[in-house]
């Protein structure tokens, strides 16, 4: 078993960038990653790290305030199961219970999604991500027609699925995200979700009664005009990956629009928002 180093970084403030960086770390041999609440941490064996490849990642733009704590070497032990054990399951509103596979499936749940956070970080541990479900648990689906945009794992759009839609688009720019939102799909055994490479300009002509959207601020005020196009009259979007200071924005943008707020979780200044067209 190789040796292997745990890469301590400073904790993204957005899932978005926490994404972006997995996927790129992911490139230059990280093959496990993990995000405590208070830094995020990247593993990668000792023969595959270049200190420059990490360097020239965090010298882009959008890691500004991004910095690279510590490089620690990992004892030599099985410590990916370790890891795997500290792992813990997400549950949200003792109705959804987000797994990895390495955990043991459980029947007292309305629904269990699997999701390797290997992969990528939509196993709900992210206040963004939490209440989007939760937000999710509280609609009807059964029937409905669903698009997931900036998918990533696809989790909410396997969890929309397990609620009933009848179809379900799940989108991300990212080829990556792509890749694993596919394989999120067949570990969930899901067979009415499209999973496809590209932006809000993918979206077409086609409607949906609901679209989730958990994004960043600035694409989502970007996109907000598309996603207004692409919802049915009558039709539910949620939005988050923004703070609460952004709210105010936000709904000044969706109200220009038509859509009208009918309520928002906040968790650590995390905000999640249903709006009604």
């Amino acid at each position: 078993m190789p040796n292997y180093l745990e890469l301590q970084f400073t904790l993204p403030q957005t899932e978005a960038k926490t994404e972006m960086l997995t996927a790129l770390l992911a490139e230059t041999g990280c093959d496990s990653f993990m995000d405590d609440g208070m830094f995020f941490r990247a593993y990668c064996p000792e023969e595959h790290f270049v200190k420059a490849e990490i360097d020239q990642i965090l010298s882009k733009d959008e890691f500004a305030d991004i910095e690279l704590i510590t490089t620690n070497n990992m004892p030599e032990e099985n410590w990916n199961a370790n890891w795997e054990a500290a792992y813990e399951d997400v549950v949200i509103l003792d109705k959804c219970r987000i797994r990895a596979p390495f955990h043991q499936p459980s029947d007292q749940f309305d629904y269990e999604l699997i999701i390797s956070p290997k992969m990528s970080f939509g196993t709900a541990h992210h206040e963004t991500t939490a209440q989007m479900i939760a937000l999710m648990l509280d609609l009807y689906f059964k029937g409905k027609t669903v698009l997931d945009m900036g998918s990533g794992t696809a989790v909410l759009a396997v969890l929309a699925e397990k609620m009933g839609a009848e179809n379900v688009v799940a989108i991300d720019n990212d080829e990556w995200a792509f890749n694993n939102a596919q394989e999120n799909t067949v570990l969930n055994d899901c067979r009415k979700i499209t999973v496809e490479l590209g932006d809000a300009a993918s979206i077409g002509n086609r409607k949906f009664d609901v679209i989730l959207a958990n994004i960043n601020r600035n694409i989502l005020l970007e996109d907000m005009q598309s996603y207004k196009q692409a919802l049915k009259t009558g039709g539910t979007i949620l939005l988050s990956g923004f703070y609460q200071s952004d709210l105010a924005l936000i709904q000044q943008k969706t109200e220009m629009l038509g859509l009208t707020i009918q309520k928002f979780l906040e968790k650590n200044n995390w905000v999640a928002v249903e709006f009604k067209n």
